[in-house]
């Protein structure tokens, strides 16, 4: 069984001068992600690795979550390939996990982790908003052999507000 965690960027901020990668995070998007991090704690879901896009966004969204659910520092790697939109660079490197990791995280970008989310889960969704969450699940033993899965949550801010 593997398992699939996407968790879209939270609200970046539009009031800088900088360049899309620097672009850091809003006050709502700090909340939001603090917001949605904290409610996943029941969960009790412990990844065995999270990636995340060099997107300031994307990592601080990252820090915010491994923070309020205690995770390992050691567990995460930035690639640069999820710096994505389109989804097709995102899933060729879900394609490429090492089968040793059966629960990861990733953190990245609309409209690829929408587009992903529909592919590979069984629910569809129109969008996935910023600090979105969704978790996928798959019946089988190899990242290269994902296809159709069981989506198990979509969890947004708007959700718990």
């Amino acid at each position: 069984m593997k398992t699939l965690v996407l968790i879209r960027h939270a609200k970046s901020s539009w009031e800088h001068d900088i360049t899309d990668l620097k672009r850091p995070l809003s006050k709502r998007g700090v909340n939001d992600a603090a917001l949605l991090s904290k409610s996943l704690d029941s969960l009790q879901y412990i990844p065995d690795a999270i990636f995340s896009s060099p997107a300031n966004r994307a990592l601080s969204t990252c820090k915010i979550f491994m923070n309020n659910l205690n995770y390992p520092e050691q567990i995460l790697s930035i690639e640069e390939q999820l710096y994505d939109f389109g989804g097709n660079r995102v899933l060729r490197f879900i394609k490429n996990l090492d089968d040793v990791y059966d629960q990861v995280i990733l953190f990245g970008h609309n409209h690829a982790f929408t587009e992903l989310t529909n592919t590979l889960g069984n629910q569809s969704l129109d969008n996935l908003p910023t600090s979105g969450f969704v978790m996928i699940e798959f019946d089988v033993d190899s990242w290269k052999k994902i296809k159709k899965g069981h989506t198990k949550m979509i969890r947004k801010p708007k959700d718990l507000k």
